[in-house]
């Protein structure tokens, strides 16, 4: 049978609007820096597997401390070694990679003691990581999209004003992206205030090392809602090791996020994707390509 041109536009108008919404499709964060056997900054990038790259860490700043990075074994900062990846950086910016500086971390020497060294702070990120100028940039010439705020010890006060202090540089030209890696359990103890400002625009959440909220307790959506709709950010990542010997617990069998988990948190409109630690642990079980797909 002959079909009507003119009565199938009106089917294949809806075909197209059915998948428009239907699709949330997001982008896979990962986290580089912390071992000298996880490949180049650009090697991570040609991958094709990753929309945000952060470069861990900048460990040890504020309270008058000499901010100092640690990239593991990747290059030396105290010989000016780590200034070879800027052109890596700038090779992620060229193929449409967001690359973030990742401050704070697990085990480092931070806090912010008070409005003028939150101030301080954002002062010395922009001079020598973002848009600024300075004779000693650790990372070289390139300019960083962003800053991302990996918060886990120290105290728990000042990081909304360093936020404050950070976003007032987007009106200087090149936006200064903020992202942050909160724990689960809701709110973050100490980026709980900071989040509330509205200024980051990716969260990715850990579910991983907190055990009342991530998968394998049930109540991983219940937690994921919570945060979307408590937080005003851009887009949410769900956090994740990527093997099991990444993290003390929260891994999620790839088979179980893309058919039970993903499917369950993709309806929202603040998905964003998936984030995982780290890079080299991706490099030993190939997990975001066994997710890439679904994510």
């Amino acid at each position: 049978m002959a079909s009507n041109p003119s009565s199938s536009i009106p089917f294949l108008l809806s075909v197209i609007l059915i998948l428009v919404v239907g699709t949330n499709a997001g982008g896979i964060a990962i986290y580089w820096g912390q071992n000298g056997n996880e490949g180049t900054l650009a090697q991570t990038c040609a991958t094709g597997k990753y929309a945000f790259v952060n470069i861990a860490f900048l460990p040890t700043f504020g309270n008058g401390q000499n901010p100092q990075i640690n990239l593991a074994g990747h290059c030396d900062p105290t010989t000016n070694g780590c200034t070879r990846f800027s052109s890596e950086i700038q090779s992620c910016q060229s193929r449409g990679i967001k690359v973030m500086l990742s401050i704070g971390g697990g085990a480092g020497s931070y806090y912010l003691s008070s409005t003028d060294d939150a101030r301080q702070v954002a002062t010395y990120l922009w001079n020598n990581f973002l848009g600024g100028q300075s004779s000693s940039r650790p990372l070289g010439a390139a300019v960083l999209d962003g800053i991302d705020f990996d918060i886990e010890g120290g105290t728990t006060q000042h990081w909304d004003e360093l936020a404050s202090f950070l976003s007032q540089y987007s009106k200087q030209g090149k936006k200064v992206y903020l992202t942050a890696a909160p724990q689960c359990p809701f709110p973050d103890a100490y980026m709980g205030a900071a989040l509330k400002t509205g200024l980051f625009d990716y969260v990715w959440v850990q579910f991983y090392n907190n055990p009342p909220c991530q998968y394998s307790s049930g109540n991983l959506v219940k937690y994921w809602n919570q945060w979307t709709t408590s937080i005003p950010a851009t887009k949410f990542f769900l956090g994740l090791p990527a093997s099991p010997n990444a993290a003390g617990s929260g891994f999620i069998p790839a088979a179980d996020l893309t058919s039970k988990v993903l499917p369950a948190i993709k309806g929202s409109a603040k998905y964003g994707g998936v984030m995982l630690w780290s890079k080299y642990h991706d490099d030993q079980t190939g997990y975001s390509s066994s997710i890439k797909s679904s994510v």
